[in-house]
């Protein structure tokens, strides 16, 4: 015979069916929560940007430049001769008048020799005939000789003194030769390799190149510049965008091959007002301290001169600013975290920074970072931009 089922209590039926509703609401509001925290709005991307600080801002350009020898003497033999000795190191530093050669002087010894002697006569010729023009002088007015016989002696006497003098510049002209013969440096400075060894036969029909001496404190740089750069130069002095550094003293720094900044500031020296119709350049060129010889002549470097100061000027990276064939455009946060668009006048590059002449005002921030992550209309969150391999900027605590 089957058994029947036992039918549950009415109160715990009602207790079960509770139960399930509860469950079943518990498992709709976990369902519905990610959809709704889906739906919600993200927060505003972050943007590196920089404050604006306006200043005083020279403008420097960087120009390609080779160095230069401030003086360069060739040292030359004067004397011909036997060259016997040298008498300097090569490659080292020499003094005005420091005797760098030596010249057989044994020809020249003899030749003065010869002049003294010849000017030894010419005074014993000049006495004799002064004592003989002084005897007449007293017998002419006594009518005891002519008057012809005492201008004879007048005449040998002026003729004596002639050869004297004629004597005195034979000598000078001999021990003038005789000097030659030590070989001098005409200036001081680094002196090069001897050009002629020991032996060798100088100044036989011409004078014999010896050596070189370049005096390399202070140096020279040349370089040159666009016309159009001046005249822009010259458009921003006349529209009061920039003040000048004053008249040929420009600052100047040299940057080496390696990269690295020389450590002395040069000035400028001149500015040649003739344009090469080749190129289109104006030739500069500038004087650099060089005491411990670090630059070298011929050497090509890069030149920063900075011929002008720009008043009220802003330095921005270069990522900061669009260039377009419609202008050059940075992008400014307000205070209500939005980005617009705006237009500044540039002038020039500097240090990888350009020069903000124009379009900006002191406190904006501008977006230097972070460019990819902006949307049309959408706020952004300035954060400060800090250069790469650069610290975060410290957090000042509340």
């Amino acid at each position: 015979m089957p058994t029947s089922l036992a039918l549950p209590h009415p109160r715990a039926a009602r207790t079960l069916v509770v139960l399930a509703i509860a469950l079943a609401l518990a498992a709709c509001g976990k369902s519905e929560a990610p959809a709704q925290g889906a739906g919600a709005a993200p927060p505003p991307p972050e943007v590196g940007v920089i404050t604006v600080q306006p200043g005083d801002v020279g403008l420097i350009n960087e120009l390609p430049g080779r160095l230069e020898a401030s003086r360069v003497a060739q040292v030359r033999a004067r004397a011909a001769g036997i060259l016997q000795q040298r008498l300097f190191r090569e490659g080292s530093e020499v003094k005005a008048g420091q005797r760098l050669f030596q010249i057989d002087p044994a020809p020249y010894q003899a030749a003065l020799q010869s002049a003294r002697a010849t000017l030894a006569r010419a005074e014993a010729n000049l006495g004799q005939a002064r004592a003989l023009a002084e005897r007449y002088a007293p017998l002419v007015k006594e009518n005891a000789i002519s008057q012809q016989e005492y201008a004879n002696a007048q005449a040998a006497q002026k003729q004596a003194e002639a050869d004297v003098a004629a004597g005195r510049a034979a000598v000078r002209t001999a021990e003038i030769n005789l000097g030659y013969a030590n070989v001098t440096a005409p200036i001081g400075g680094r002196i090069g390799r001897a050009l002629v060894t020991e032996g060798a036969l100088v100044g036989q029909g011409e004078a014999t190149q010896l050596a070189v001496i370049q005096q390399i404190h202070p140096m020279y740089v040349n370089f040159t510049q666009s016309v159009g750069e001046v005249y822009r130069l010259r458009r921003a002095f006349e529209g009061g965008q920039l003040k000048g550094t004053g008249k040929d003293v420009a600052r100047v720094r040299v940057v080496l091959e390696d990269g690295s900044v020389y450590r002395l500031e040069g000035r400028l020296l001149f500015s040649d007002l003739t344009v090469d119709s080749t190129t289109g350049q104006v030739s500069l060129r500038a004087e650099i301290p060089n005491p411990e010889g670090q630059l070298l002549p011929g050497l090509y470097v890069r030149v920063r001169i900075e011929q002008a100061t720009a008043s009220d000027a802003v330095l921005l990276p270069q990522q900061a600013v669009t260039r377009s064939a419609q202008g050059d455009t940075v992008m400014v946060v307000d205070g209500e975290g939005k980005v617009t668009t705006r237009n500044v006048t540039l002038g020039g590059e500097q240090n990888a920074q350009w020069v903000v002449l124009d379009g900006l005002k002191s406190g904006e921030r501008v977006v230097v970072d972070g460019f990819q992550k902006m949307r049309p209309g959408a706020p952004v969150k300035p954060v400060p931009w800090t250069r790469p391999g650069e610290g975060a900027p410290a957090v000042k605590s509340s």
